[in-house]
């Protein structure tokens, strides 16, 4: 009888071991595919959060092409305005001089002068006219090409920054969006390299290559850091948002002492 209740005690103390081994693998295993679940909801909740980032993305970019589209609109229309308007006004002004000098010319000397002085001041204003009309829409990319708008555009700044200008520019395939946006660029950059990098030499290139037009602003400059400098860069900050709205890509890369380089791609247009 002792033998029989060893044996039974004894098969009581595996079947309870077995019974703990058993719980210990369940909990093992439920812990195990808690964990799986745990890892794989992380997953789907970082990739959801990456998707809601990149739609975001896309629709500011979306949003600041759409609101610098605008923006041209309204350069464009207030360039016609003081193109036509107020063109029209400085010009009959100018012919309403020219007949007093006539009238005054040899009888009052004193009145003469005054005339001649008005004349000149009328000329200073048209002058501050266009130069304002051209920046609002640069007729030379309208009526020349992108190539020559960018020729003058450089050439105009090299003699008021005292900055030399080297240029590559070779001929590519935009669309008269696109090819704003890359005056708009170029202008952006060479406004920076004037104020803030105390450049002596800029390089402007612009290229075609893999179905992409390549656009790139250098200088000598004293660089800056691109992680801290924010607040002289919004300029270019609404320029990559314009750039990426073309479906394009900017880059800025500089650095302290070493200059800056402004680079663009944009697609080339079908066809």
């Amino acid at each position: 009888m002792e033998t029989g209740a060893s044996l039974i005690a004894q098969a009581g103390v595996v079947a309870v071991a077995l019974l703990s081994l058993l719980a210990v693998w369940m909990v093992v295993r439920l812990r195990r595919d808690m964990a799986l679940q745990s890892a794989a909801e992380r997953v789907r909740a970082q990739a959801e959060l990456r998707a809601q980032v990149d739609s975001r993305t896309q629709e500011f970019a979306v949003l600041a092409s759409h609101l610098q589209t605008a923006r041209e609109d309204e350069r464009s229309r207030l360039a016609r305005a003081l193109h036509d308007e107020l063109g029209s006004l400085l010009t009959a002004a100018k012919l309403d001089v020219a007949r007093i000098k006539a009238r005054v010319a040899g009888t009052e000397p004193e009145v003469l002068q005054r005339v001649v002085h008005l004349n000149e001041m009328l000329n200073s204003v048209i002058l501050l006219t266009r130069r304002i009309t051209e920046d609002l829409r640069p007729s030379s990319l309208v009526n020349l090409g992108l190539v020559p708008a960018l020729e003058i555009l450089s050439r105009e700044f090299a003699a008021g920054a005292n900055v030399r200008v080297d240029l590559d520019l070779h001929p590519v395939a935009l669309s008269p969006q696109n090819e704003l946006t890359v005056y708009r660029l170029v202008q952006e950059a060479l406004n920076n390299a004037a104020k803030y990098a105390k450049a002596r030499t800029v390089r402007i290139s612009l290229t075609a290559t893999s179905g992409q037009a390549a656009i790139s602003v250098a200088d000598d400059g004293i660089g800056f850091d691109t992680g801290a400098a924010k607040g002289a860069s919004f300029g270019l900050l609404g320029m990559r948002y314009r750039v990426e709205g073309e479906g394009g890509r900017l880059s800025v890369e500089s650095r302290p002492g070493a200059g800056t380089r402004v680079g663009a791609t944009l697609p080339l247009q079908a066809g």
